[in-house]
């Protein structure tokens, strides 16, 4: 048999990938019939990228009126004072969870480059929590932070790839 070669494991393992983006709770012989490839190498594929630490967790998408629970958007600047070892520890390392636990919620936390330096979304039951959490945070790391704007999203129409069951609904508040 022919080892195959990086640049094709590579080009099969994006395949997998993109089906399992979309259909994550599939069987693995219906991921492997979208794929076009044996049962088998989907599995070894899957094993292997977990492995690889390239898929990170799998998950539902859910609607947050189920959940009673509010999705806010927090857009940061950062200061010019470099982090300490302690805060870049406390960011990375999901102390942000410990501000409110069980009150508020990360979802995700994303360094960026350009107007802002990171992007936190995180859920709460309401915007005064919101804040308050918000708070929280800008106590911690006040000397770190320039400016910050929180945001409240009204719905999603696209969450991870796939369109709102509910947006012909919302379709009016835009």
């Amino acid at each position: 048999m022919a080892k195959i070669s990086k640049e094709a494991m590579h080009e099969d393992e994006t395949i997998v990938l993109n089906i399992l983006e979309q259909h994550a709770k599939e069987s693995i012989d219906v991921i492997a019939k979208k794929c076009g490839f044996s049962r088998q190498k989907v599995w070894k594929i899957i094993k292997h990228l977990e492995e690889k630490k390239k898929i990170w967790g799998y998950t539902a998408i859910t609607d947050e009126e189920v959940k009673e629970m509010k999705h806010f958007v927090l857009l940061v600047k950062r200061s010019s004072v470099p982090f300490t070892d302690v805060i870049r520890k406390e960011l990375i390392h999901e102390k942000l969870d410990d501000y409110m636990p069980g009150v508020v919620k990360i979802e995700n936390i994303y360094i960026t480059h350009g107007n802002y330096d990171w992007i936190i979304t995180f859920y709460a039951p309401n915007l005064v929590t919101a804040k308050n959490f918000l708070a929280a945070v800008s106590k911690q790391v006040s000397e770190f932070i320039k400016e910050y704007h929180l945001l409240e999203t009204l719905f999603p129409v696209r969450k991870q790839g796939f369109k709102n069951p509910q947006i012909k609904r919302l379709v009016e508040f835009l």
